[in-house]
């Protein structure tokens, strides 16, 4: 009884030390994660997911998230290459497909990815105009896409989006696109203007040729006129009269009246003081 007693210290260690080597042999990972073994300092393979053995001190395991990491890119200035110079910040999304090269091949797989989007960033904003960073965001947005995914593929990493978030421009640049933009806008407004004055002008040319060609329709139009004028509640009423319009109403009526109004004048003739039968002397008389 005294030798068990004596013997609890030990079986208690030994207890400890097999449980601590059975968690140290048991991994679990979840389904999003890979364990990358390493064996005496050599790359085994990735595990996982789910529960599985390894060696205690002699294996290593490294766990790699397999989700999209958003990495915020912070702002940073940058000139363009029109010699503006701007503040801008972008987000990338990008996740793990090959977790031993993300262990192997690159020390911090985020840190080097952050470092590689913000040069590239940079880069690619100083071959673009700002016009262009502005109005062409989706092309941009692919470049440095695509120039991210291919320096971080060694890496075990694929880059799906890359969008540049904000564009910070000096007041300068502002007061000057707002001005800008105001002109544009006057321009606009001015051009849509002469438009319609060249289409009113046109339809105006249009109506008096077929007026023109037809005096009955300029009548009708006065007549309509007339009407609307007489509509409103107003108590005198200025209109003009034209000659032309007045001769094309009363016209055919006026040259029977004229003609039956103008008589011939007959003038009386005159007759000598003096009869016919008498006639009076027709020289000088003598004197006696």
């Amino acid at each position: 009884m005294e030798d068990l007693i004596s013997l609890l210290p030990v079986l208690a260690v030994a207890g400890v030390v097999i449980f601590s080597l059975a968690g140290a042999a048991v991994k679990v990972v979840q389904e999003y994660e890979r364990g990358v073994i390493f064996r005496l300092g050599r790359l085994v393979g990735a595990k996982g997911p789910g529960l599985f053995f390894i060696i205690p001190f002699i294996d290593r395991m490294v766990k790699i998230d397999l989700r999209t990491v958003t990495l915020d890119i912070p702002s940073q200035e940058a000139i363009t290459r029109d010699n503006v110079t701007v503040r801008v910040n972008a987000v990338c999304y990008f996740r793990v497909v090959d977790p031993e090269a993300a262990v192997v091949r690159v020390e911090n797989y985020l840190l080097a990815t952050l470092q590689i989007a913000q040069t590239t960033m940079r880069s690619v904003l100083g071959q673009s105009e700002l016009d262009e960073l502005l109005s062409k965001r989706e092309e941009i947005n692919a470049r440095l896409q695509q120039i991210i995914d291919e320096q971080t593929e060694p890496w075990g990493i694929k880059v799906s989006v890359v969008e540049v978030k904000d564009v910070e421009l000096p007041q300068e640049m502002k007061r000057a696109m707002a001005r800008q933009a105001e002109a544009e806008r006057d321009k606009r407004a001015k051009v849509i203007h002469a438009e319609g004055e060249f289409l009113a002008a046109q339809q105006l040319s249009e109506a008096a040729n077929i007026i023109s060609s037809a005096p009955s329709a300029l009548q009708l139009r006065y007549l309509q006129t007339l009407a609307d004028i007489s509509s409103e509640q107003t108590r005198t009423i200025i209109f003009p009269l034209p000659m032309d319009l007045i001769s094309a109403f009363v016209g055919g009526r006026a040259g029977d009246s004229g003609a039956a109004a103008v008589k011939p004048v007959t003038t009386p003739k005159t007759e000598p003081s003096g009869s016919a039968d008498q006639p009076g002397p027709s020289g000088p008389t003598a004197a006696g």
